[in-house]
């Protein structure tokens, strides 16, 4: 969702309004208009077809038939309204109004409204099939709290987006339904399911009532007490009931819960400050960063309890990694960097956004991944929706969301921290700043920034360096003024800028061949192939023919060689490496054999990788990201 930091006390850098960031061409640019042409209709349609909607209208006393779906069928009809939402603010650029889409969103407000309860209550589940004395009565599992949550953000949106307040006063009423109930000398409890704790700091952000954040507080001060029923052998650990939120030091348990509170945690540290807040967080994060994430930015290696497994406990071809996982992973990771400006958080977010996220949709936008493995023996293929429709719609919200990761600002300056090709205007003090970026990211490495406008007075503009980079160098108005090995910081220019001012940034984008930590042992002996913010994979399908990806090798010391494909996969860069597959006709017969085996023979051939996030776009067959050197 939409962060706004401009009133939050401890944030070391404070969030642009929506909007603000229109993006202009390219990589995201061409993204976005895929998911406004193509997915925003394609949702409406399935929240029709799957019966979200309906739902909706038989709690509002004009549906038909029975109710539908999962309990949580609503949070899918919020998620989209939010995406929608944003995309409007979007349409406020280049891409130009959008009536018709503005039209539906209005229509489903208005569903909305009018399914809600003369007190504020709002669920169509147990307003369906259940009775009034049932609410609040199943906490583990039932997500009331979290369908409000999701309610609340696509209210947040909404307003920002239009500055309209049909669906903030829809969720405002609940807000305040919900705290008649919880709170202190009131009910006891938490969601077995966070997402209203992030929720209710943003809508606390948004109408300045205190109530909705000290709620937050309550919610997330309510855990650890072990109460939760759980799932499993998970126990509560799998609702983040295990241990109270200070105290955490370890990832756990279902993997999209567990992130999404660290994300309304560290919303909570911006408002409060609380430093054991952010101990807590630099534990958690330090844990999932170092022993739990996949090269992709995905999270989750189990499917049991979609859960986080032990330390370095990371298979590639039975991990989760649940497309939510990875966009609940960047929500944290913003947040943490809006908190503390430490790049390692950019990095992290950039990491699940172009690999970990963006495999979750198809090029065409109309099919999702729900699980993203790093391997694949074939079959698995993106099908257009689900019974448990929770990632489409939220695909939806962060590809309309995106250009928000863009850029922050501060009393000194301007940073920036994703690179697409973008207008940004930003306030610094009383100074109004525009600037224009040009960039062929992330296929290439050149970010070229125009400042259009400047108040006057001297001011800092601040380029992140990935962590990926090992070569950056910086000119201004033509003129190199850094140059050289790259730290993996923020590199900054301050001076009394002028309108036309031209700042360019270079990352030396070469491929490069990635190592795990040994003891991940799924992957010892193997190697993946990255360039710039991208993983890559082997498809079966670009490989010579008849190659089976399990008898392939990675030269260790391999070349690697990249190359512009304008009629591949919407156009990608693709990379070449020496390797080798092995003749394993002598194993046909046998499962094991005595050691020592004598060394397969093995014939030289080019493998062919082309960037994780797209595939399973042609056929579905055998893929690849590790690739084993022996």
């Amino acid at each position: 969702m939409h962060v706004s930091t401009t009133k939050s006390l401890h944030a070391r850098w404070r969030t642009l309004p929506v909007g603000k960031v229109q993006l202009t061409g390219g990589f995201w640019a061409e993204k976005q208009a895929i998911n406004r042409r193509v997915s925003l209709r394609h949702g409406y349609r399935m929240l029709g077809q799957s019966g979200n909607l309906n739902n909706l209208r038989l709690a509002a006393g004009a549906g038909e038939g029975a109710y539908r779906g999962p309990v949580f069928m609503d949070s899918d009809v919020y998620k989209w309204l939010e995406a929608a939402s944003l995309d409007l603010a979007n349409a406020a650029g280049p891409a130009g109004a959008d009536p018709e889409l503005e039209a539906l969103v209005n229509e489903v407000i208005a569903l909305v409204a009018a399914a809600q309860q003369p007190d504020g209550y709002i669920n169509s589940y147990y307003q369906v099939n259940k009775q009034p004395e049932d609410r609040w009565t199943n906490l583990d599992h039932d997500h009331e709290l979290y369908c409000a949550g999701h309610l609340f953000e696509a209210a947040v949106a909404h307003h920002r987006a239009t500055g309209e307040r049909d669906l903030l006063d829809v969720a405002c009423r609940f807000a305040d339904c919900i705290d008649g109930v919880f709170g202190p000398g009131k009910r006891d409890g938490a969601p077995g399911h966070p997402e209203i704790e992030l929720a209710l700091v943003e809508l606390y952000r948004e109408t300045g009532e205190k109530r909705y954040l000290d709620l937050a507080l309550f919610f997330i001060d309510a855990r650890g007490k072990g109460r939760m029923r759980g799932y499993g052998r998970w126990g509560a650990a799998y609702h983040q009931d295990h241990v109270p939120v200070r105290e955490a030091s370890e990832v756990v348990g279902h993997a999209v819960r567990q992130l999404y509170l660290a994300a309304g945690v560290a919303d909570a540290y911006l408002e409060t400050g609380e430093q054991a807040l952010m101990d807590a967080l630099q534990r958690l994060w330090h844990d999932a960063t170092a022993r739990k994430m996949h090269l992709t930015g995905g999270y989750g290696a189990r499917h049991e309890g979609e859960a986080f497994g032990h330390a370095y406990e990371l298979p590639s071809d039975e991990c989760y990694c649940e497309t939510c996982a990875a966009i609940a992973a960047m929500m944290w990771n913003w947040r943490m960097l809006l908190a503390t400006g430490d790049p390692r958080y950019a990095d992290t977010l950039e990491r699940s956004l172009y690999n970990g996220f963006l495999s979750g949709v198809s090029l065409d936008g109309q099919r999702y991944f729900y699980v993203n493995p790093l391997q694949s023996r074939g079959g698995i293929a993106r099908p257009e929706w689900y019974g448990c429709a929770c990632c489409p719609p939220n695909v939806m919200r962060q590809i309309a969301l995106v250009g928000n990761y863009i850029a922050t600002t501060d009393d000194m300056g301007v940073q920036l921290h994703q690179y697409a090709s973008a207008t940004i205007e930003a306030t610094v003090g009383d100074k109004r700043v525009v600037l224009a970026m040009e960039t062929r990211y992330p296929w290439e490495g050149h970010v070229h920034v125009t400042v259009a406008e400047t108040g006057g007075g001297e001011w800092t503009l601040a380029f992140r360096v990935p962590g990926w980079c090992n070569h950056a160098a910086l000119w201004l108005n033509g003129e190199i003024i850094a140059g050289g090995a790259s730290d993996g910081n923020y590199v900054t220019l301050t001076r009394l800028w002028q309108p036309g001012d031209v700042v360019e940034l270079d990352l030396e984008m070469r491929p490069r061949l990635t190592a795990p930590n040994p003891r991940v042992d799924a992957i010892r002996g193997s190697l993946a192939i990255e360039r710039g913010p991208l993983v890559y994979c082997l498809e079966e399908e670009d490989q010579a023919a008849g190659v089976d990806l399990l008898d392939v090798r990675l030269a260790p010391d391999a070349d690697l060689e990249a190359a512009w494909r304008d009629d591949l996969l919407g156009g990608v860069v693709t990379v070449t490496a020496e390797g080798y597959v092995a003749d394993v006709r002598d194993w046909e017969a046998a499962l094991y054999r005595p050691a020592p085996v004598l060394e397969t023979v093995a014939r030289p051939i080019k493998l062919v990788a082309v960037p994780y996030y797209a595939w399973a776009n042609r056929t579905p067959g055998a893929m690849r990201v590790w690739i084993p050197t022996h």
